[in-house]
C-alpha cells in the first residue's frame, strides 16, 4: 500500500523558521504529517528563494521527515520573488527521476514554480499549484490556457504510465465542494469556466479519488478562509485540493480523505492510500 499526503503550507518558509501563532499552528501541522509515515508528501506554496531552501531549511525540514529526499521547484525572474513553489519529499529507497514541466503557460505561470513531477517506475506524481484567477477575476483567461495546457500534459503522462495528480487546483468543482455556492458562482474558484476545465480534465482519463470513495457526502471541505474568523468554526469552506489518479488505477484506491489540521484555517492536508 502506498501512502501519499499534500499540502498547500501557504509558506514553508515561515512554517520552519517563524515563531508567530500561526506558525506554530503549521508546525503542529507538520508533526503530525509526520506521524503518517507517508512515502511521498507533495507541498505546495512554499515561498522559498529561487535559489531554493537554505541549510537552515534543510536542517528544519529533516527535523520533521529525516528519511525523506526532497526535490523542489521555487519561483525565478521574472517572476516575483517568494512567490508560490512547490516541493516532493519521498522516502530513502525510493528512486525517482524530477521532471520540471514548462507548460507554454502565459504571463509569468511557468517561472513560479507551480509544477513538479518525480517519475517512479510505475507511475507518475504530478505536484501542481494551479494559479488563481485573482481578485475580479482578473487572471481567469490565462487561467484557462493553463487549465488546458495542464491537462494535455497530465494526459501526455498518462500514455505512458499511470498518474496521480496532487495539489492545489484552485478550484470547487462542483456545488456540493463549497458552503455557499448560490453566491460564489462568479468568485475565483467557481466560475462557469473554471469549473467546466476541471471536468475537461477528469474526462481525459482522470478520477477525483475523493469523490471515488465518498460519492455525494456533503460538508467536507480543504480550505477556509482565513479572512473570516468563523470560516472553520463554522465549516464555510470549499474543497480545492485533490487527488486525482489516472482512471485504470481508480479501483486500486483505498482512501482519500481530509487530514484533521485543528483550529488552523487556510488548507488542510488531503491524504491518499492506493496499492500500486
Amino acid at each position: 500500500m502506498a501512502k501519499f499526503i499534500s499540502w498547500n503550507i501557504d509558506s514553508l518558509n515561515a512554517a520552519l523558521t517563524s515563531t508567530s501563532a500561526r506558525a506554530i499552528l503549521s508546525q503542529d501541522v507538520l508533526k503530525k504529517i509526520a506521524t503518517y509515515d507517508a512515502d511521498i508528501i507533495a507541498i505546495q506554496e512554499t515561498k522559498l528563494p529561487a535559489e531554493g531552501p537554505s541549510d537552515k531549511h534543510v536542517e528544519l525540514l529533516k527535523s520533521y521527515f529525516p528519511s525523506y529526499n526532497f526535490e523542489w521547484v521555487s519561483s525565478i525572474p521574472p517572476a516575483k520573488k517568494g512567490y508560490a513553489g512547490t516541493m516532493i519529499l519521498y522516502k530513502e529507497g525510493l528512486k525517482a527521476e524530477k521532471l520540471v514541466p514548462k507548460l507554454g503557460a502565459p504571463d509569468t505561470m511557468d517561472d513560479e514554480g507551480r509544477l513538479i513531477a518525480l517519475e517512479f517506475d510505475n507511475f507518475y506524481l504530478v505536484n501542481v499549484y494551479t494559479p488563481n484567477s485573482g481578485d475580479g477575476l482578473r487572471r481567469l483567461k490565462e487561467r484557462q490556457q493553463w487549465d488546458a495546457l495542464y491537462a494535455d500534459y497530465l494526459s501526455s503522462l498518462d500514455k505512458k504510465k499511470a498518474v496521480i495528480a496532487c495539489g492545489d487546483f484552485n478550484v470547487a468543482h462542483k456545488e456540493i465542494d463549497l458552503a455557499n455556492p448560490a453566491s460564489n458562482h462568479f468568485s475565483a474558484g467557481f466560475t462557469d469556466e473554471e469549473r467546466e476545465d476541471f471536468t475537461n480534465l477528469l474526462g481525459k482519463g482522470f478520477t477525483d479519488s475523493f469523490r471515488f470513495i465518498h460519492g455525494d457526502i456533503k460538508d467536507v471541505y480543504s480550505w477556509w478562509g482565513q479572512r473570516i474568523k468563523t470560516s472553520k468554526i463554522n465549516n464555510s469552506g470549499w474543497r480545492i485540493d485533490y487527488f486525482i489518479v489516472s482512471d485504470r488505477i481508480k479501483d486500486k484506491i483505498k482512501k482519500s480523505e481530509m487530514i484533521d489540521s485543528g483550529p488552523r484555517q487556510d488548507h488542510t492536508p488531503i491524504l491518499l492510500e492506493i496499492e500500486l
